[in-house]
């Protein structure tokens, strides 16, 4: 049994706007200090934030600013009010189905303090990964000038069914759709061919460097970008402390620099990268020009807790 909860907080802004369906979960992080301790104690920061890649996506397209943003997701009853007001207080018109069978999606992130601050998903998707074509519904197109989708709704049966009524949907409408791979991890259990069938017909694809060299096959970014946007029309490769590249028709156009930043805690980063990224695309940005604003967000997800943007209240 579900039901569905849409926020109303956040104010409609002029034009089209961008519609995200994918996973709103909980993120619990624990920074620890150097290598963690087989039985015994590690000393750790531990904290409960809002989090999910589309979650963090439709927040980070709204703190950019220019368009209204919407959000599909599927959570449990036990964080469905939270998780609701995180999302209004950000900015976002969340439609939140929720799912009375399983509990809100749980990620524990174990970030390194080192200078890198790289991190360790433990990852518990719950109801994320029980979307079903039920939770979809053709008037979430009306007023919607693109789809974003999260690549986490390709990793279940249910959530693939899904994928498959949005995309013919929008596609009937006109409506252009981009997505993010999401994780190495889960594409390697898909299966390369079997990613690239199911993403046919987007426009944009915005994979991170390791998700790209999963995809084609080729150790070197630049080749891997140029290759898979043979696949979709308009490739932007997120390449981490190296910037972004932007890749059509086979070739790469441009090599965005990343902006300094000194990192904290990098979950998140490549949600801010593409949220800003498809706002600034939404308003009329070139894909270069687009490119160099989620790069400013991602330099500052780096340096925050998280895989949020700040807010009035945080």
């Amino acid at each position: 049994m579900t039901v569905a909860a849409d926020g109303s907080g956040a104010e409609p802004v002029p034009g089209g706007a961008l519609l995200v369906v994918g996973d709103v979960v909980t993120d619990i992080v624990a920074r620890h200090r150097g290598p963690l301790a087989p039985s015994t104690d590690t000393a750790a920061a531990i904290r409960t934030l809002p989090g999910g890649a589309g979650a963090n996506v439709a927040c980070w397209a709204a703190r950019r600013g220019g368009v209204e943003v919407r959000l599909l997701g599927r959570v449990g009853a036990d964080a469905a009010a939270w998780h609701e007001r995180e999302l209004v207080t950000a900015g976002v018109r969340p439609r939140l189905v929720i799912d009375t069978q399983a509990p809100t999606g749980t990620v524990i992130c174990l970030v390194d303090t080192g200078a890198a601050a790289e991190r360790t998903f433990l990852t518990d998707s719950g109801a994320a990964l029980r979307f079903e074509p039920d939770d979809w519904s053709d008037a979430l197109l009306d007023g919607v000038a693109r789809l974003h989708l999260s690549g986490y709704l390709l990793f279940s049966e249910p959530s693939r069914a899904l994928v498959e009524v949005a995309l013919a949907a929008a596609r009937a409408r006109g409506v252009p759709v981009s997505l993010d791979p999401a994780s190495t991890g889960f594409l390697v259990e898909l299966g390369v061919d079997r990613f690239l069938a199911l993403v046919e017909g987007i426009d944009v694809l915005l994979p991170s460097r390791d998700e790209a060299r999963l995809l084609t096959g080729l150790p070197d970014p630049v080749d891997a970008a140029a290759k898979l946007s043979r696949h979709v029309p308009l490739v932007v490769a997120k390449q981490g402390a190296d910037g972004a590249l932007v890749a059509r028709s086979g070739q790469v156009l441009a090599q965005v620099p990343a902006v300094p930043a000194t990192p904290r805690d990098t979950t998140g980063a490549g949600d801010a990268f593409t949220g800003a990224f498809l706002a600034a695309l939404l308003t009329g940005a070139e894909p270069e020009a687009a490119a160099r604003e989620g790069c400013r967000a991602g330099a500052m997800a780096v340096e925050r807790l998280g895989g949020r943007p700040p807010t009035v209240t945080g």
